[in-house]
C-alpha cells in the first residue's frame, strides 16, 4: 500500500511541475494545489500506515501501555494544509488582480505588458 501512496506522490509532483511550468497563471495555480497535495501526502507516507490507539496514557502510568499512533506527521500535516491554504489564497487573489488590470493570463504576454 504504500508503495501506491509513494507512485500517487511522485503523479502529483510530476503533475505539479508540469503545470507549473506552463505559461497560463490559473495552470500555475493548479500546480501550486498538485505541490501541496502531494507534500502532505508525502508526510503522511513518510509517516508509516499503521491503526494504532491514539498517544493517551492511563491515570497513574508514565508511559502507554502499547504501542500508539506518532502525532507529529498529524501535526505537520495540519501546518501544512494551513500554509497551503494561505498561499493558494494569496495566489488567487494575485491572479485576479493581474487579470484585472492586463486583460489576460498568458505570462508572455504579461512582459510585454506595462502596468
Amino acid at each position: 500500500m504504500e508503495i501506491l501512496f509513494a507512485l500517487i506522490v511522485g503523479a502529483l509532483y510530476a503533475g505539479a511541475v508540469f503545470c507549473l511550468l506552463r505559461r497560463h497563471l490559473v495552470k500555475l495555480i493548479i500546480g501550486l494545489v498538485l505541490l501541496s497535495h502531494g507534500a502532505n501526502l508525502l508526510i503522511f507516507v513518510s509517516a508509516g500506515l499503521s491503526r494504532n490507539p491514539p498517544p493517551l496514557i492511563a491515570a497513574g502510568k508514565l508511559i502507554p501501555e502499547t504501542a500508539v499512533a506518532d502525532p507529529l506527521p498529524q501535526a505537520l500535516i495540519l501546518t501544512a494544509i494551513v500554509i497551503s491554504f494561505a498561499v493558494l489564497a494569496f495566489a488567487l487573489i494575485l491572479c485576479h488582480r493581474t487579470y484585472q488590470s492586463a486583460k489576460t493570463d498568458d505570462i508572455d504576454e504579461l512582459r510585454t505588458t506595462e502596468l
